[in-house]
This record gives structure tokens, sequence and C-alpha cells, in this order.
């Protein structure tokens, strides 16, 4: 049991760390190639990590649930179906592995390892995106948990995909990888002050996706 459960610390710690990276750098290669266009930068992030939560996902899945993510670790959590321990080293493991993922993100496009983001991403439009975005995500993987297990990896990834465009904020819907951004002052960066609020509208929207969730799934059930 105990090297199982190194084993999930383990997976979710590589899983976030490849993710960041995989946002932060081909944010960063996407910049690069753009010529400042930043319709096609934006488009050169987002089909990356897309493609990555579907590989992470299927990878690490059976090891670790592959949350990723604290808001996916605090619903389950919430909902009774992971332990408070286990919670608690799951978003410890994301946070460090997601930093870490920025950090190694920087240093392969030669760029300082450590930074801190001036990246402005503010304002009410950009919060109840990240509401929205953060609501969506969770129904994706709660519903599909019930209606269609073997679809979330391609679901989440999908929905990820569409998430960048259709909310102001691109869809970060992870406490996680708003704290590894912080460390990039690029094209996927945030600043610390801007990412507090990011935070704070993803738990927000954590707790509206529990809610509807349960009535969705109670009234299916009927």
């Amino acid at each position: 049991m105990a090297s199982t459960h190194r084993a999930q610390i383990l997976a979710e710690f590589l899983g976030t760390g490849t993710l960041v990276a995989t946002v932060v750098g081909s944010g960063i290669m996407a910049e690069n190639l753009a010529a400042g266009n930043t319709a096609v930068a934006l488009l050169g992030n987002t089909i990356p990590t897309g493609a990555i939560l579907f590989v992470l996902i299927t990878m690490l899945g059976p090891i670790s649930g592959a949350h990723f993510n604290p808001v996916v670790s605090l619903a389950f959590f919430l909902r009774k179906e992971l332990a408070a321990s286990t919670t608690i080293q799951f978003v410890v493991a994301q946070i460090i592995g997601g930093i870490l993922g920025c950090l190694i993100a920087n240093f392969m496009f030669e760029l300082d390892v450590v930074q801190i983001s001036e990246k402005v991403r503010t304002g009410p439009a950009q919060w109840v995106s990240e509401i929205t975005a953060t609501v969506g995500l969770l129904l994706t993987i709660l519903v599909c948990l019930k209606s269609k297990p073997t679809a979330i990896p391609a679901a989440v990834g999908l929905y990820i995909t569409a998430a960048y465009w259709f909310t102001s904020s691109t869809s970060f819907a992870n406490p996680a990888v708003a704290i590894s951004r912080i460390f990039s002052n690029t094209f996927a960066g945030i600043r610390p002050e801007d990412a507090a609020f990011f935070i704070a509208a993803q738990l927000l929207g954590m707790g509206l996706a529990i809610i509807v969730s349960k009535f969705l799934l109670e009234e299916s059930a009927d």
C-alpha cells in the first residue's frame, strides 16, 4: 500500500509538472513563432495543452486518477471520495510539480529560470471566465465519470482546448497552474496579484460544480 501511495503522489507531481511545462513551453514557442499574431500564438498554445492532457490522463489516470489540479482533488475530498491526508499530499505535489515544470520550460527556451510574471490578467470578465471554466471542467470530469469513464481523457483535453477560446481568461481552471505561471514572464504568465483572484474564482467554480453535478447525477438516477 505504501508503494502504491508513493506512486500516486509521484504521478500527480509528474503529471502536473508536465502539464505546466507544456502550457508554458508551448506559449513561449508560440509567441516566438507567431510574429505578433496573438490568435496564432493562442492556437499554438492551445493544441499542445489539449493534446498533453489526453496523454497524461490516459497514462497516469489508472495510477492516481490524474487530477493534476487542486480543485479536482478538493472536489473529490468534499464528495468524500478522497481522504484528507491524500488530498493534502496531492495538492502539495501538484503545486511543487507545476512550479518545477514552469522553471524547466524557462530553462529549455534559454530564459531566466526564475522569473516573476508581469502579465496582466485581471478584472470581473476574467474572474467570471475562471468560474465558468472551472465549473465546466469539473462537470466534464464528474459527469463523465458516471456516464462514460473511458471518455475522460478525450473529454477533458477537448474541453480545455475549447475553453482556451471561449473564455477571456484562456481557462486556467487550476490553482496549481495559476501559481506555477507566476514564475514565467512570458505569453503564458500571470502576475502574482492576479493569480490570487484567479484561484479564488476557481475555488468558487469548484463549489458551484459540486452542487450542479450532485443535482444532475441525482436527477439522472431517478
